[in-house]
């Protein structure tokens, strides 16, 4: 999740979108461009998950619109989001902050803009007959879950989301080290597994869990709402805003829009239930073919913020987490010169 390349695949991609068309992306310097109706076109990373949301929302509700902006998306992984970025394919992107800060670490000219999701939306699906082995529901109190797991197999396709699982355990008394960890490549590929009964359960974010139990697959014993220690917060974590410093400077008028667009959504879901029609609408384009209860109770995880603004000691917190709390990134450090809340209402 960390790791940092700039693919051969990547770049050809990048070539053949920023030739494609001004008017759909991105010119040579990696700008965004204006089209015939006076709209602004965009290029946004996003990673296909619950933390998209508020982007999603955003157009959903027209407040891109308001600000003459069009959005383009394009999916990546931790592994290419910030090479997109750096490479100008993407002019914004969705970033965890472990993605951020491995960047920043490198030296790379990023600038978060805006908070637009807090705390870490993950969940700790066992198998059925591991639920009935052990006489556990998505109920039992996160004590007994995790006496239960201290002789299991374990899956994770993520040192970050097997750290994770880490906290939760020694918050309980249980050594992570003394369980059978397999490592799996893909979140997919924790879902196949615990169906074959290759695991007894395994972390990952949501909605792959709840989806599990909604297949009748497995049971969520542990998530944000069960284990404080996951919550925005103890960890500061959560998601940013990204853009390069560069952009920043040369396109203030549409980062500024792209910015409070963002934040009239994220608190559009903090005011408004996960279920509402436009929340509903969102999250269906979000994450598309999972049933909509899935859906309302995988953004009911998020923390989502009144307000984007950023502080210092939200940073200290997240810098803290991801160095000490997880392991990742062990020369993470951010300064007021990484972030910033000049293009927020």
């Amino acid at each position: 999740m960390n790791n940092r390349r700039k693919h051969p695949s990547l770049v050809l991609s990048v070539s053949l979108l920023c030739g494609a068309a001004l008017l759909t992306a991105c010119g040579n310097d990696g700008s965004s461009s204006v089209g015939a109706d006076g709209k602004t076109t965009v290029s946004v990373g996003v990673s296909g998950n619950v933390f998209d949301l508020s982007i999603r929302l955003a157009e959903e509700m027209g407040y891109f619109d308001q600000q003459n902006i069009k959005i383009k998306y394009v999916t990546l992984t931790a592994a290419t989001g910030t090479s997109a970025l750096q490479s100008g394919s993407v002019q914004f992107l969705n970033s965890s902050p472990t993605s951020y800060l491995a960047g920043l670490s490198k030296g790379l000219p990023e600038l978060s803009i805006a908070h637009n999701g807090g705390g870490n939306p993950l969940g700790i699906v066992v198998s059925t007959a591991f639920a009935k082995k052990h006489g556990l529901t998505a109920k039992s109190p996160a004590d007994q879950v995790a006496k239960a797991l201290a002789d299991s197999t374990a899956g994770a396709s993520s040192a970050n989301t097997k750290a994770e699982a880490g906290i939760f355990l020694k918050a309980h008394g249980v050594d992570p080290d003394e369980l059978k960890w397999v490592s799996l490549p893909s979140p997919a590929a924790d879902k196949a597994a615990l169906v074959k009964g290759e695991v007894d359960w395994f972390i990952t974010s949501e909605p792959i869990p709840l989806q599990v139990q909604h297949e009748g697959d497995g049971v969520v014993v542990a998530d944000p709402t069960k284990v404080p220690e996951w919550s925005y917060e103890q960890a500061g974590y959560g998601q940013a805003v990204v853009v390069k410093k560069s952009y920043a400077k040369t396109d203030a008028k549409t980062v500024k829009g792209f910015a409070t667009a963002v934040q009239q959504a994220t608190t559009y879901l903090s005011s408004h239930p996960s279920d509402d029609k436009s929340v509903l609408a969102a999250s269906r384009k979000t994450l598309p073919g999972v049933p909509d209860d899935v859906l309302s109770a995988a953004v009911e995880q998020v923390e989502w913020p009144e307000t984007a603004k950023q502080d210092e000691a939200g940073w200290e917190k997240t810098v803290a987490f991801v160095k000490d709390g997880i392991g990742a990134v062990p020369d993470a450090k951010v300064t007021t010169d990484n972030w910033t809340n000049t293009y927020l209402p």
